[in-house]
C-alpha cells in the first residue's frame, strides 16, 4: 500500500532534477535580431555618382526606413536585443546603413554606422500624446460643465 522509501528517494531526485533544469533553462538568455543590412559585397555594387533611387532598390533590396522629409535617404538597419529572464530587453548590437541621395536622387554617399559609433538611437514611432492622460474622471466632469450648449438638447 505505501510505496518503498527508495521509489520515494528516486522520485524527489528526479522532481529535483526536473526543477533545477527547468531553472536554468529560464535563466538563459535568448536573442531576437531584426531587421537586415546589406553586405559588403552588395553594398560594392553601389556606385556613387552613378546609381539611382531605383538602381539603389534593385541591387539592395528596398530600405528598412526611407527618408520622408526630403527623400534624402535610405536606411537599412538591424538589431540585435538580448532578453534574459524578467529583465528590460536590451540592445546588444545595431548597424544601420545609410545611402543618401542629392537633389537630383543620384547616390551621395554611403555610410556605415554602429552602436560603437555613437548613442544609442531608439526606432519608434512617434505618437501624439493625449491631453487627457493626468486628468481624472472628475476633472474632465468639472471642466466640460460650461462647454455645452443648453440649446442643442431642445431641438
Amino acid at each position: 500500500m505505501f510505496a518503498r522509501p527508495e521509489t520515494v528517494k528516486s522520485a524527489l531526485r528526479v522532481a529535483l532534477l526536473v526543477g533545477v533544469m527547468a531553472v536554468v533553462a529560464a535563466c538563459t538568455a535568448t536573442y531576437r535580431k531584426h531587421g537586415w543590412v546589406p553586405g559588403p559585397d552588395l553594398l560594392s555594387e553601389v556606385v556613387v555618382g552613378v546609381d539611382t533611387r531605383d538602381s539603389v532598390a534593385e541591387t539592395i533590396g528596398e530600405p528598412t526606413i526611407e527618408s520622408l522629409v526630403d527623400d534624402s535617404g535610405y536606411y537599412y538597419v538591424t538589431s540585435r536585443v538580448k532578453f534574459f529572464g524578467a529583465r528590460e530587453a536590451k540592445v546588444v548590437s545595431r548597424d544601420l546603413v545609410a545611402i543618401t541621395f542629392d537633389r537630383a536622387g543620384v547616390v551621395d554617399s554611403v555610410q556605415r554606422y554602429t552602436l560603437a559609433d555613437g548613442r544609442v538611437v531608439p526606432l519608434e514611432r512617434r505618437v501624439t500624446d493625449s491631453s487627457i492622460e493626468d486628468k481624472t474622471f472628475l476633472r474632465q466632469l468639472i471642466g466640460n460643465l460650461g462647454n455645452f450648449n443648453p440649446g442643442s438638447f431642445l431641438q
